[in-house]
């Protein structure tokens, strides 16, 4: 089964797909396209105008959950629990880590100082109660899962930001930094975004003129 994952450079949704991707083998492409200059073709394929979008031999598909359960089906592979409720509970916890996206794009556009750091500390609050939910070096114990996915595209932001300033988010939240260094230990995470990503993802921080842009520079 040929697939392939019209995708951007940065996109977290993108980069959780393709690390259920590289988790199960599954052979694919990547066409990347630059979202502020969609090709007319995307918009044909896209009903929302977003990526990730995967080709199949049957369709198309969109939305990254949609993907990933679509992907962790055709595989057979065990990247959510067994047991029913525990699967729920693993889908609540992604459903959340959409969210944390969602302030994460507040922090990153915000100019005003005092509601940067109040998005800064939303964030960590609900990192620290996720990962206190975490039961083991992943969320679900000794095996990664899609949670650990969506939450490993999340800690890559913070990574950047702690790479180009002095806001490190790990140094407050340790338990938070046990997960994230157990998560960028597998080459699944390490493989799903382009070699210049953490250089494309500041000058795109750098460009939003926010508060954040302030807070940068090169190394």
């Amino acid at each position: 089964m040929k697939l392939n994952l019209i995708s951007f450079e940065l996109c977290p949704y993108v980069q959780r797909s393709i690390i259920v991707l590289l988790e199960n083998d599954i052979m694919h492409e990547r066409t990347y396209i630059d979202l502020s200059d969609k090709p007319d073709w995307f918009k044909k394929k896209s009903p929302l105008g977003k990526v990730p979008i995967l080709e199949t031999p049957s369709g198309i598909l969109f939305e990254s959950n949609v993907i990933c359960e679509y992907l962790n089906e055709i595989s057979g592979s065990k990247l959510h629990p067994d047991d029913s409720f525990e699967k729920a509970r693993n889908r609540s916890w992604i459903e959340y880590g959409s969210g944390i996206l969602s302030l994460i794009s507040k922090l990153y556009n915000e100019k005003d100082e005092g509601l940067f750091f109040e998005h800064y500390d939303e964030i960590r609050e609900k990192l620290d109660l996720v990962t206190q939910e975490r039961k083991g070096i992943y969320f679900n114990g000794e095996k990664f899962m899609i949670v650990d996915a969506v939450y490993a595209t999340i800690f890559r932001y913070f990574n950047v930001i702690a790479k180009y300033s002095s806001l490190n988010i790990y140094k407050l939240k340790p338990d938070i930094k046990d997960w994230r260094n157990s998560l960028f230990k597998r080459p699944s995470v390490e493989g799903a975004v382009i070699n210049d990503f953490d250089e494309k993802l500041l000058g795109f921080y750098l460009k939003r003129k926010s508060y954040l842009s302030s807070l940068l520079k090169k190394v």
